[in-house]
């Protein structure tokens, strides 16, 4: 409670500080560091706080790197009888990076490590909290400038994560640091969970600004409670209406009902689905439909479909599936479905990291020609009541 206090009355740039001190006082702990994973999910850098910063840790790999694979605490062994608790610092299910406290002793961390636990998930709490009024958290995730359309599309999103008991997922954008009309939202109520997978045409900061137009009319159709179908023909006026044909937005709109599996879905350009169901991959082919914003008030129909629970579902941007190998060979379902298949023991956090580790081999080279975007939805079937 001392620690929940200190942080909840902390200035926003000064939370590190603030869980350092209370730290220190009401748990004997030597040093606290925040570390926040990085835009492309490769390290975990130190949030400064005024004393010299550790150095980045690896994010699959080393002691913090297991607890924040694993979301779990991860006790270190420093010698001498002191150790290093690692602590995931997560928010609804958004992994935000690791809380790293040294004690004196491992008796005294064993005693402690679920107390300190709860503390790292009150930080992560305010950290999103903190992240209106401060960039500092923000500055901690990159290890390399952003393009001002990465940084337009990074700020567009909800989260790179989520988990409910209902259903887990999670996605990522490649390249992180540039990409560019790729980009994801989501929106959860009691009884729906609504999915856009979107893909901006053009380059750089055009397609950065058309992908935000996009997404925000998307959003504002959202938030009025209409139809999925209606939110596309919405959006798809106000596109054409400031680009009159030039440009247009891709987008895969599914509205899933957690009760039912019942899922519905309007399919306006070139994101894929493909679905992992008893070892079994599966691409869906929906009626394909205008992108928005190509003609004047086009109409959309929403399509049916139905998943299970146990259900995994993939979707990809072309920058994915369309991918060429140097020989020519195109990346396409069928290395989709190996790629699903071997991280189907993954979390859906881990998912998207991983297929696109597996892009990289197949198109020979670490720069992509275009920005990539994998989201990887785990469905477990609505939650009897406890």
């Amino acid at each position: 409670m001392a620690a929940e206090r200190a942080l909840r009355s902390a200035a926003p740039h000064q939370l590190v500080e603030a869980v350092r001190d209370a730290l220190r006082t009401h748990y004997a702990a030597e040093d606290v560091q925040l570390f926040m994973a990085d835009y492309g999910l490769t390290l975990l850098q130190a949030v400064s706080s005024g004393t010299p910063d550790p150095d980045p840790l690896p994010v699959r790999t080393g002691p913090a790197g297991r607890a924040f694979g694993a979301q779990q605490p991860f006790v270190e062994d420093l010698g001498g009888g002191r150790v290093r608790v690692h602590l995931p610092v997560t928010v609804r299910g958004d992994r935000l990076g690791i809380l790293s406290v040294t004690m004196p002793t491992a008796e005294q961390a064993g005693e402690r490590i679920a107390e300190l636990a709860e503390v790292a998930e009150v930080l992560g709490h305010e950290v999103v909290v903190a992240e209106r009024d401060t960039d500092l958290y923000l500055q901690a995730r990159r290890t390399d400038r952003l393009t001002l359309a990465a940084e337009m599309q990074w700020q567009l999103l909800p989260a790179r994560s989520c988990a409910r008991p209902e259903y887990a997922l999670g996605a990522q954008l490649e390249p992180a640091y540039a990409v560019f009309g790729d980009n994801f939202d989501w929106c959860a109520t009691s009884d729906h969970l609504m999915l856009y997978i979107t893909n901006g045409m053009g380059e750089g900061i055009e397609a950065a600004l058309l992908t935000n137009l996009g997404i925000n009319a998307l959003r504002n159709a959202r938030r009025a409670g209409i139809s999925i179908a209606d939110q596309a023909a919405l959006a798809d006026q106000a596109i054409y209406a400031h680009y009159r044909g030039d440009a247009h937005l891709s987008v895969l709109m599914l509205d899933l009902e957690l009760s039912t599996g019942r899922l519905q879905v309007v399919d306006a350009g070139s994101p894929r689905m493909l679905y992992l169901r008893d070892r079994t991959v599966t691409a869906v082919d929906f009626e394909e439909q205008l992108p928005l914003g190509m003609f004047e008030e086009t109409d959309y129909v929403a399509q049916e479909y139905r998943v299970e629970p146990g259900d995994r579902l993939l979707f990809v941007s072309d920058g994915v599936h369309a991918v060429a190998a140097p020989g020519g060979e195109r990346y396409g379902e069928r290395a989709l479905a190996r790629a699903i298949t071997s991280t189907s023991l993954l979390p859906p956090a881990e998912v998207p990291g991983a297929v696109l580790r597996e892009l990289t081999g197949h198109r020979g080279r670490p720069v992509p020609d275009d920005d990539a975007l994998v989201l990887c939805l785990d469905w477990y079937g609505k939650q009897p009541n406890p």
